[in-house]
């Protein structure tokens, strides 16, 4: 796919909405912890999601390319497939035993900063010129500052730096990913998510089972919220993502990564009466000053301008 990325009026509204979703996300994940141990809700709820996503792929054929491929492309679509999901996963249950949570946002964070040289060299199309350079480390000191001090603070662990490499891990995975993504032939977006999952779901149950052990049974309420972590962040909100990267372009994409935290601090004000840090407004501004710096020949031809 060698076409300049268009980003348009739904490509603003497709990251605004993942920024939301999975912001709310740790909201849900939180109370779903309270019925469920860690790696069997991760199992349980990519299991959901994967098996939502395979009956509606089902039901349109189980189409995947659009045109005739080769062996190769289908080993490509398998290598996005790991790096999508399965290792990321793997390496930030892993790592973040040891990392405080402040750090393992601000890894995810650093996505953005990931993406932008290796889309670069790597998709035809998209621009590293200097303001977008500036935007990008704008948007990235913002989500430090909302963060604060937890965001590089020890813990004394003694595989604390190996831990803080997994979470760097994961965020370079996604990075890759997503490149991986645009460049791949046309290809019909619900076909490649629900792969996504797939693959995800066969290396977490596993996973899940070795280092928790066998699954208890848990409660109505549990299954319910596991249900909704399936359909909304981790199936719907993974085939928007798919969407926006073949649109719109992995750096495009990446602006997410900038959103989540402050939707996840508003979110815990609002419904859990968490307080709302001192760095918000400062955090804000300069995450929408880097957005809009690193954006600014696309809002330009949005509002209309040459």
């Amino acid at each position: 796919m060698s076409q300049t990325p268009q980003i348009t009026r739904g490509s603003w509204l497709m990251i605004a909405t993942l920024g939301l979703v999975w912001g709310a996300t740790f909201l849900i994940t939180e109370v779903a912890l309270r019925g469920i141990s860690p790696f069997w809700l991760a199992a349980g709820r990519i299991t959901f999601a994967t098996a939502l996503m395979g009956v509606v792929w089902r039901l349109r054929g189980f189409r995947l390319f659009t045109l005739p491929t080769s062996a190769g492309t289908k080993t490509s679509v398998m290598i996005v497939g790991v790096f999508s999901s399965a290792v990321p996963f793997c390496l930030l249950a892993w790592g973040q035993q040891f990392v405080t949570a402040g750090f393992a946002g601000v890894s995810m964070a650093a996505i953005a900063l990931i993406v932008l040289p290796l889309a670069y060299f790597f998709v035809p199309g998209e621009q590293l010129g200097p303001r977008r350079v500036v935007g990008f480390l704008l948007g990235f000191a913002g989500v430090v500052v909302l963060i604060g001090s937890d965001a590089f603070e020890n813990t004394g662990a003694a595989l604390e730096i190996q831990g803080r490499l997994a979470c760097l891990g994961a965020a370079s995975c996604y990075a890759m990913s997503s490149v991986l993504v645009r460049r791949l032939p046309p290809v019909d977006p619900l076909g490649l998510a629900t792969i996504l999952l797939v693959v995800g779901m066969v290396a977490v149950v596993p996973i899940a089972w070795v280092v928790e052990g066998p699954p208890s049974l848990p409660s109505k309420q549990t299954i319910a919220i596991l249900a909704v972590l399936g359909l909304i962040p981790t199936a719907a909100a993974n085939l928007l993502r798919i969407m926006v990267i073949r649109s719109a372009g992995p750096v495009f994409m990446s602006l997410t990564n900038y959103q989540v935290p402050v939707w996840s601090v508003l979110m815990g004000a609002l419904i859990l009466n968490e307080p709302l840090p001192s760095s918000l407004l400062l955090a804000l501004v300069l995450i929408l000053c880097g957005v809009g710096l690193s954006q600014y020949s696309a809002l330009k031809r949005l509002f209309g301008g040459r």
